[in-house]
């Protein structure tokens, strides 16, 4: 029996999922654009058909086990573009768009920036940046083959001319470039949090026993692979501020500093390199 559309986002509230996640996936289920929540509204009312009801309360489940939305609808928007995700990535948060604005801003007075993205992922750090400054000569780094497939084909679909490498980190990486942006992992090893994270790769978010071991592998390798006046910019945690730019200062960095995210919080830490 059909039930009416918003009965069915009743019942994905039951099973204890939010309601902004309950309507994208609805619409995912009903082939629409995840982010049309105006049409739901509009159409509350309408029938929804058993197969798709069952089909869409089997997402909520997996939704209610922890799995990230952008992981069941296989597509998250990031800087304005629609980003192909699952399992082989992290799912991309909106506060990395603070790293994005902060270099994008640094950048502006140079002329054909070469950057590198450290820890690439889905691409989407690398693939804003390209967007938004179609005269850089963007490079984006993994260690993942299977992550730099996934960046690989949202590239090719997007039409940005990001080039790819594997490494890890900056080994074997020569530059020079005027930016090298990353959001590494940063969450200590023993850190609670991580058991509400078992569906994204572990090697993406841990980083030793104080979530800092793989931000102080590319402080140390970053100098040797930046232009003179170069920055580097790194994201972390949100009680890492202090400590990243401490390394950065030990590094030899100049005009350390770090940039908030929307909620006020400290999530970008970055110095200048003068060579």
């Amino acid at each position: 029996m059909n039930i009416p559309l918003r009965n069915a986002l009743q019942q994905a509230q039951h099973l204890g999922l939010a309601r902004l996640d309950a309507q994208m996936l609805l619409l995912h289920s009903l082939g629409r654009d995840p982010n049309d929540r105006a049409w739901l509204l509009a159409h509350d009312d309408d029938a929804l058909p058993t197969d798709t009801l069952a089909a869409y309360l089997a997402l909520c489940q997996r939704r209610a086990a922890g799995e990230p939305v952008a992981y069941l609808t296989g597509c998250k928007s990031f800087y304005g573009l629609p980003l192909a995700v699952d399992a082989r990535v992290l799912d991309p948060r909106p506060d990395t768009e603070t790293l994005v604005d902060w270099a994008l801003e640094l950048l502006a007075p140079c002329v054909a920036p070469r950057i590198a993205d450290l820890g690439t992922g889905s691409g989407a750090i690398a693939l804003a940046l390209q967007s938004q400054r179609p005269d850089a000569q963007v490079l984006a780094v993994d260690a993942s083959a299977d992550a730099l497939d996934v960046a690989q084909a949202n590239a090719v679909r997007l039409g940005l001319p990001v080039r790819f490498v594997r490494s890890h980190w900056l080994d074997g990486v020569a530059g020079p470039f005027d930016a090298i942006v990353s959001n590494p992992p940063y969450i200590r090893a023993d850190d609670p949090h991580l058991a509400a994270l078992t569906h994204e790769p572990l090697s993406a978010l841990a980083s030793g026993a104080d979530g800092l071991d793989d931000i102080r592998t590319i402080t140390a390798q970053a100098p040797a692979r930046l232009a003179p006046g170069g920055w580097l910019l790194l994201e972390h945690g949100w009680d890492q501020a202090d400590a990243v730019q401490t390394l950065l200062r030990a590094a030899g960095f100049s005009d350390v500093g770090s940039r908030h995210d929307l909620a006020g919080i400290a999530r970008c830490t970055g110095g200048r390199w003068d060579g």
